[in-house]
C-alpha cells in the first residue's frame, strides 16, 4: 500500500517507458520462475495497473536489481 516515484526512467518487458516523476501505489507482487518474470501490481491513476519485468541480463535484470535506486518511497 506504499506510494512511490520513479527518480530514473526504465522500459519494463512491454516495451512501456516508466517516466521521471511516474507515481504509482504498490498493490503486491508475483514471481513467475519458469520465465523469470516479474510482476507489480500497482494502482495508478486510480485503476490497478501491471508493470511486467523479466529478470535476465538481456532484459530487465539490471531494472530489477537496482530498483531501490530507480524509485522512491513518498
Amino acid at each position: 500500500g506504499r506510494s512511490y516515484r520513479v527518480l530514473s526512467a526504465f522500459v519494463d518487458f512491454d516495451e512501456k517507458i516508466h517516466v521521471v516523476g511516474e507515481r504509482w501505489r504498490f498493490l503486491r507482487k508475483n514471481f513467475l520462475p519458469y520465465d523469470d518474470g516479474l510482476w507489480l501490481f500497482v494502482e495508478e491513476g486510480g485503476r490497478e495497473a501491471h508493470i511486467r519485468l523479466q529478470w535476465r541480463p538481456e532484459a530487465q535484470g539490471k531494472t530489477i536489481e537496482g530498483f531501490s535506486e530507480s524509485v522512491e518511497e513518498l
